[in-house]
């Protein structure tokens, strides 16, 4: 809206003027006042017979005069009526007044019998702009916050609060409600001066807003004064406290401080952490119990007592004990508990007690883990676990910094704590799990941790304060090499711990895992025993794995199906075979992967390496009327693609002495395919399926079912080494292969296969890739009928005479 012109003074009529000493009276306000000046009191007396009589309001500039004149009051006054009179003694009256509007004295007339002036009126302006709607809003909500505040203003301030919305009339109410204290008389008659609305609402606000600090100040005052005194009368009661005590001859601190102090005693600190201690326990006794440091303080003086600065086992380094504790704990991995027993010789004969850190590495269900339980049993030592699995936060090895909210030290010393001792056997648990984000990189700071050349001065965040590591026998497990950070790998020494065979499995599962679900589920050998041949068939048909996890599980439910029908009243047979086990366990699994194999042109079987162990791979190739493009599908990542794109040039380089077409691309589009596209594969090590597939497929020729292969391979016909030759093998016996086709640089890696295994299957090692196809190809299908005269009708004698 557009502002209005500022209010024009009009010219009055003489009026009576009545004189106040401590009050100003506002328009749009009904004040009841107290009359009793003779000159006031012939004022109303003449008032009396007048209808609504209007008389003119001024404040006195000083209330110590008794009979004012025109110098004494102010020039701005408001006009009133006279709304009701009643005597209340001799010469003694109660107006009440209404304030109609402001005026200003322009000249004074008379003093005797009442004062009388002449007077300009102001009247109020109607017109309003958003400004001053903005400076009434503001106004309203300092108001009602100070009502919140101060719950000695009139009731009737909230009333006006709600019912008056004319900004000028609100600052008006506001102004003639606040008492005294709130509001000066001089502060309310710069209001009542404040012709321009904008003007007086401002002076309204600056009123409010003083009152409001004024009140935050008390406030803040009050809660101060009622804090000082709980703490006085406290620190009173603690000092009669000290005196009664030092009076019966007991210590002057309280059994807190004083259990402390003693924990902090018993708890051979060293000299600097010692020193460190002292100083926090000192700060500690000049807080407030109930205040935050107090607790801050008061945790970490636990942590440092309960840490086992000087706590240590005795070590026991038995060779020979050490060994036999293995064989009772784990079946098989020889070369494993040799170089254990190796490791324990070494540190029993060094007098620092430090050795290498181990990292044994393999599948799940291998033993990893429990192989620290048992390293920890042997040696006599405390044993504790660190899962690092998904930790991707620098602070959970390092600790947290005392500053943070819930700061707590790292995953070292907690569980440091938890075992008691400063040389526990802690096993670091899937250390190849480790995450990265922006809180930190937890296997970098696990560099520290794991050299044995500084972690006996490890400083964790929380503590600040160097502890010795260096008598812990780390172990760390992980299932994958490949994502273990060099340098963290560089601290450890490598210990690999292979799948089981099926006869390891067989023998873990008779003297282990059933003697162990036999316990656990309350059974004994009377009720409830295995035949081999029912184990066997479980490890077969039902499990799938390099470990025995599975193999237990499976256990596991015959033994609680035994369980509900001897609860039941039944007495089943206690001899679990063959038939037992496809009773209980339901439909076979897992069957042959060899037995899904019918011997099909363009399909061969390769062996793989995952985390898990060893599994094999099937490569299938395929062909169909086209231009010479190449498809490959099945998840399979960029080192896959090429060694397919080196397997497709190789036969195409070698199409005249396999007596192919030169151009046998030209027409047909080739598609290779690697089953469970769920699954991404990758690496070299599929070169020689891939070749074997391809080759099948154009020869007609299917690849034998017994046999899976694997190797890289190189454009000038090379099969070169690759990785992973031990669980590839195990793999391969586990499904049931006969013959396994593996690069001739990979020999030294049969070493690692058990005897057994190797007696199983029949390993060819293979150096150029010419040597491949006259192994596995079985001889050709039946070929098409060829029309006379064509020249290629005596091609497949002499591949098929190869193929053998």
């Amino acid at each position: 809206m557009v502002e209005g012109p500022p209010p024009v003074p009009t010219e009055g009529a003489t009026i009576p003027i009545l004189p106040l000493r401590n009050s100003v009276l506002f328009p749009m306000s009904v004040v009841p006042i107290n009359v009793g000046r003779p000159r006031s009191v012939r004022l109303i007396e003449e008032a009396l017979g007048l209808d609504r009589a209007t008389i003119g309001i001024l404040t006195q500039k000083s209330p110590d005069v008794e009979e004012p004149t025109f110098r004494d009051l102010h020039k701005v006054g408001t006009l009133v009526r006279v709304v009701q009179v009643i005597r209340v003694g001799p010469s003694i009256y109660t107006v009440k007044l209404s304030g109609v509007g402001r005026f200003r004295v322009t000249a004074g007339v008379s003093i005797e019998p009442y004062m009388r002036a002449r007077i300009q009126r102001f009247p109020e302006p109607l017109v309003r702009d958003m400004e001053v709607d903005a400076l009434g809003s503001a106004l309203r909500e300092g108001a009602k916050e100070l009502v919140l505040l101060n719950p000695a203003l009139p009731k009737e301030v909230a009333g006006i609060l709600e019912n008056v919305r004319d900004p000028g009339a609100l600052a008006d109410l506001l102004a003639s409600s606040f008492p005294n204290d709130v509001a000066s008389i001089d502060d309310k008659q710069r209001v009542l001066e404040a012709f321009d609305v904008k003007d007086r609402v401002k002076l309204v606000i600056e009123m409010i807003s003083r009152q409001l600090e004024v009140l935050k100040v008390k406030r803040e005052i009050t809660d101060m004064q009622q804090e000082m005194g709980q703490s006085e009368r406290e620190t009173i009661l603690r000092q009669q406290m000290k005196h009664i005590r030092e009076q019966l001859g007991e210590s002057g601190e309280d059994e807190e401080t004083e259990e402390l102090r003693d924990k902090l005693r018993k708890a051979g600190l060293p000299p600097e952490v010692d020193k460190v201690a002292k100083k926090q326990l000192s700060r500690m006794m000049s807080m407030h119990p109930q205040s935050a440091e107090w607790n801050i303080a008061r945790t970490y003086l636990d942590w440092l007592s309960d840490l086992p600065w000087s706590k240590t086992t005795p070590d026991k380094f038995d060779v020979k004990e050490i060994k036999k504790a293995l064989d009772e704990d784990h079946h098989g991995l020889e070369d494993v508990k040799k170089r254990i027993v190796e490791y324990a010789a070494v540190r029993q004969l060094r007098a620092d007690k430090k050795g290498p850190i181990l990292l044994f590495l393999g599948p799940p269900g291998v033993g990893k883990t429990s192989l620290g339980q048992s390293i920890a049993r042997a040696m006599g030592r405390r044993y504790g676990r660190i899962a690092l699995g998904g930790v991707s936060d620098e602070a959970e090895v390092r600790g947290h910094r005392r500053t943070y909210v819930g700061a707590l030290p790292g995953r070292v010393i907690q569980a440091l704590k938890r075992v008691g001792t400063r040389n526990p056997v802690l096993v670091l648990d899937e250390v190849d799990k480790l995450g990265v984000d922006m809180r930190g990189d937890p296997a970098a700071a696990l560099l520290e941790v794991l050299d044995p050349e500084q972690n006996n001065s490890f400083v964790d965040h929380y503590l600040d304060v160097p502890f010795d590591l260096s008598q812990i026998t780390f172990l760390a497990t992980a299932n994958n090499r490949e994502t273990i950070p060099g340098a963290l790998m560089d601290r450890m020494e490598l210990i690999e711990v292979p799948g089981y065979t099926r006869t390891d499995k067989l023998k873990i599962a008779k003297h282990f895992l059933v003697p162990k679900q036999l316990r656990e589920h309350g059974l004994t050998l009377e009720q409830l025993d295995f035949a081999d041949d029912g184990i066997q068939l479980v490890i077969d048909s039902y499990t799938r794995e390099a470990g025995v996890r599975n193999l237990e599980r499976e256990i596991a439910s015959i033994c609680r199906w035994t369980a509900v029908k001897m609860a039941e009243g039944a007495s089943p047979t206690p001899l679990v075979d063959k038939d037992k086990v496809e009773q209980v366990l339901g439909a076979h699994k897992y069957d042959s992967e060899v037995a899904e194999r019918k011997g099909e042109p363009g399909v061969a079987t390769g062996l793989a390496w995952t985390p898990a162990g060893g599994v094999i791979l099937f490569v299938e190739a395929s062909k169909m009327p086209g231009r010479g493009e190449i498809i490959l599908t099945g998840n399979i990542r960029s080192v896959m693609q090429e060694s397919a794109m080196a397997a497709v040039s190789f036969v195409r380089s070698k199409a005249e002495l396999l007596m192919l077409d030169p151009l046998w691309l030209k027409t047909i589009d080739l598609h290779l395919h690697v089953p469970k596209g769920a699954t991404a594969k990758d690496g070299p090590s599929a070169g020689v399926t891939m070749f074997t597939a391809v080759a099948s497929l154009l020869l007609n020729c299917p690849v034998r079912p017994d046999v899976a292969m694997t190797g890289e391979i190189s454009l000038r016909g090379m099969v070169l080494p690759v990785g992973g030759i031990k669980e590839k093998v195990l793999a391969a016996h586990r499904a049931g292969i006969r013959i396994v086709l593996l690069p001739s640089r990979n020999a030294a890696d049969l070493e690692d296969i058990p005897q057994e295994v190797r007696d199983d299957l029949d390993i060819r090692l293979i150096e150029r890739m010419d040597q491949i196809l006259p192994i596995v190809l079985e001889p050709p299908l039946t070929p098409p009928p060829v029309e006379p005269g064509d020249d290629d009708a005596e091609m497949d004698e002499p591949v098929a005479g190869s193929a053998g």
